[in-house]
């Protein structure tokens, strides 16, 4: 199974991105999606996550401005970010939580970049 993120880069306050983790493989049931970020310094938080019943969690930091939703024919799971922050800055990763036909596991993306610039 290998998780494919994407959709990191440079915006300015204020601005959007969206983030995309595409997951393939042998990929059989996915249970909860997430969403997790790794500032400068910082150790790794949790961003977000949807159920299989699309059922959602939010860090306080970004309730009301980020958005998290699923793709279950694409095993894909997104991240829609709203009026960016500085301290949005960070490597944003996805983790998937699956059945690979043999145990359920946690599988996590390579991470990818959003930093926001005053």
């Amino acid at each position: 199974v290998q998780l494919q993120a994407s959709g990191g880069g440079s915006v300015q306050a204020g601005g959007s991105r969206r983030l995309s983790c595409a997951a393939s493989g042998s990929i059989f049931s996915i249970n909860v999606m997430a969403w997790y970020r790794q500032a400068p310094g910082k150790e790794r938080e949790l961003v977000a996550t949807i159920t299989s019943g699309d059922s959602t969690v939010y860090a306080d930091s970004v309730k009301g401005r980020f958005t998290v939703s699923r793709d279950n024919a694409k095993n894909t799971v997104y991240l829609q970010m709203n009026s960016l922050k500085p301290e949005d800055t960070a490597v944003y990763y996805c983790n998937l939580d699956l059945w690979d036909g043999r145990t359920w596991a946690d599988y996590w993306g390579q991470g990818t970049l959003v930093t926001v610039s005053s």
